[in-house]
């Protein structure tokens, strides 16, 4: 059995994609309470930068944690197609889970619905992520540990639109911000506790790119749209009050459409 190190650079990479699952969280959910308080294309515009901004943190978090990622005895590349794969399945699936609850007549419906949509989508990405893995050897999984790893998946999903519904003051979103960012983190560990290795050691060259050559740049360009996007989030100006009833707004949504 190879050894199998999560944490290659020390506490480097686990702190990292916290932040990064953090930053993704809380400027998703910052989006979804602005994507309440407006209507029409508005509200469509605020729920697609909500959904790409969690869909990029988790994306972001589960490969710069795996830039930890070493195995003794093989080394590891990664298949560039099935890796933006994973991406693209974030992405849809998170969108189709913040839509459920943007638009969801009956809240505790569309609640559980996005929830268990966007938690199968977080762990569906994972493990699409964990496929596109190349080494010398054979990976395999301990299915209980990833039943966990799916349901910490779905619970933390719910929760952390539960809390886009219903926590509307910046220091409760920053809260469950970090909530959320540990729920994710704590998905993926539980994920990769679930993987045991069979290296076969081989001469052979692996297919697929190295970590540096094509995670890194890729994290850091979802790195700074996460950043751009949160400067943008936080300077766009309020259209009235998040709590407002529509008629209390400014006529200029209206006009606009």
């Amino acid at each position: 059995m190879g050894h199998l190190d999560h944490a290659a650079f020390g506490w480097l990479t686990p702190v990292l994609s916290y932040a990064m699952a953090c930053a993704g969280a809380a400027l998703g959910l910052r989006c979804t309470v602005r994507a309440l308080g407006a209507t029409g294309r508005s509200r469509r515009n605020w729920l697609l930068t909500a959904a790409s901004a969690i869909a990029t943190g988790i994306w972001t978090m589960h490969f710069v944690a795996m830039l930890g990622f070493g195995v003794s005895g093989t080394d590891i590349r990664y298949d560039v197609p099935l890796t933006l794969v994973s991406l693209l399945v974030a992405m849809i699936v998170v969108c189709a889970g913040v839509f459920a609850v943007g638009y969801g007549r009956d809240r505790t419906r569309a609640l559980l619905l996005g929830g268990l949509t966007t938690g199968l989508g977080v762990a569906s990405m994972h493990y699409l992520g964990m496929a596109a893995v190349r080494l010398h050897g054979h990976v395999s999984y301990d299915p209980v540990l990833v039943t966990l790893s799916v349901l910490i998946a779905v619970i933390a999903a719910t929760a952390a639109l539960w809390a886009a519904l219903n926590i509307k003051s910046p220091l409760a979103v920053t809260a469950a911000a970090l909530i959320m960012g540990a729920a994710v983190s704590s998905m993926h560990y539980t994920g990769m506790l679930a993987v045991s290795v069979r290296v076969t050691p081989s001469g052979q060259a692996l297919p697929g790119a190295t970590a540096m050559q094509f995670i890194f740049p890729l994290a850091v360009g979802l790195g700074s749209y996460l950043f751009l996007t949160s400067a943008f989030v936080a300077l766009s100006p309020t259209t009235g009050r998040p709590g407002a009833p529509a008629s209390a707004r400014p006529p200029v949504e209206s006009i606009a459409h």
